[in-house]
């Protein structure tokens, strides 16, 4: 536990001249991009999503939503990211590159390599988000202030953006924090089926190779990743309620 706090992660167990320490600050950055970027687009997608399926509630278009959410919710993402990978290859003859190319260093090949695991996983994740977000905004649309801002002649647009979204956003930044812990350690197969060399790809080999002290310090990093994220998000409520106070 001292070396652990100390950053000293130890070597892998075949490969006893690489410092599992390096090999996670070099494919880590890719995984976490891959996470925020899924978590972005889950965004863009589930929020506009529930807020137009609660707004038509019951209509034709809330229908189809609704069901293009439970399709969605469904699939599996892994099998979403192999369709995507068959279809550009087969019709663009487009694969993504296969070699580490950071943001910050080579953005275009970057992005290449991270936008379809983050579209396969951000996909799902925006179908939850969407679902959620829905549930809450029609249960908060209910509440007496809602009821005073329409009696106050204010429009259906403005009482959602100025009264009901923010309230039901509680709800959804809750599930967004799971899904985000889930996505940095459950994008395992995603990474694999896109041959991403992230730390979801690297776990599959260690498992492979059965080299238990690479598999150990992942698991670890993914725990405390997940603990992190969690508290993060306890913290957020305060700013979106003022009502709750952290003594």
């Amino acid at each position: 536990m001292a070396d652990i706090l100390r950053g000293d992660l130890g070597f892998s167990f075949w490969r006893k001249q690489d410092p599992i320490r390096d090999l996670v600050f070099r494919r880590g950055p890719i995984t976490l991009q891959i996470a925020l970027m899924s978590t972005v687009i889950a965004w863009l997608i589930g929020l506009p999503v529930g807020i137009i399926s609660a707004m038509r509630r019951n209509s034709l278009l809330d229908y189809v939503l609704r069901l293009l959410v439970t399709l969605f919710m469904a699939i599996p993402n892994f099998w979403l990211a192999l369709t995507m990978l068959l279809i550009t290859i087969t019709f663009f003859s487009w694969r993504p590159p296969l070699e580490i190319a950071y943001l910050w260093t080579d953005p275009i090949p970057n992005l290449q390599m991270t936008i379809g695991p983050a579209i396969a996983l951000g996909t799902a994740f925006g179908a939850i988000i969407a679902r959620m977000s829905r549930a809450t905004l029609l249960e908060v649309a209910q509440e007496d202030y809602v009821r005073t801002a329409r009696a106050k002649g204010l429009g259906e647009r403005i009482v959602i953006a100025r009264h009901v979204l923010r309230n039901s956003l509680l709800p959804v930044v809750t599930i967004s924090g799971l899904q985000l812990a889930a996505v940095l350690g459950g994008a395992v197969a995603v990474e694999r089926a896109f041959a991403v060399p992230g730390l979801g790809f690297t776990l599959i080999y260690a498992i492979v190779e059965r080299d238990w002290m690479l598999i150990q310090n992942l698991v670890l990093l993914f725990g405390v990743a997940t603990v992190v994220i969690n508290l993060a998000v306890d913290l957020t409520y305060a700013w979106l309620d003022p009502r709750i106070r952290y003594q």
